[in-house]
């Protein structure tokens, strides 16, 4: 019996961490950014990476929304972390997901995916 409330108590403790350190992940990305860099892994164009670099632009709302332009504008997304914010995933207006790995501090993003690795500044 008593091994058993340790056992819960230790769960509880460890889900307890879980969502405070991707909390605090989330209000970090809760803001606007802007792509200051862009390392393609695939063959790009210079006017695509252009275009990137120029109206590139993410922002993430608290109720879990983000909008902005990549390779085209997102008007109504959705976003959610895992992975102790490790991992983002950002679905557009038709539920298309975008998965990333993610880095998040105080004022950079990099987003790597299989196509391009992109650095925001916060703005």
């Amino acid at each position: 019996m008593k091994n058993s409330k340790l056992f819960t108590l230790v769960i509880a403790i460890a889900v307890v961490v879980l969502i405070v350190s991707c909390h605090r992940k989330r209000d970090k990305l809760v803001n606007s950014w802007k792509v200051s860099a862009v390392e393609p892994k695939e063959t790009v164009s210079d006017s695509t990476k252009n275009a990137i670099l120029t109206n590139g632009m993410l922002t993430f709302t608290e109720d879990g929304h983000v909008t902005g332009y990549l390779l085209r504008e997102i008007t109504d997304g959705t976003y959610a972390l895992s992975q102790k914010g490790k991992k983002l995933v950002i679905k557009d207006e038709v539920g298309t997901p975008y998965v990333c790995e993610s880095t998040i501090t105080d004022d950079k993003l990099i987003l790597d995916t299989k196509e391009a690795k992109l650095t925001f500044d916060k703005i």
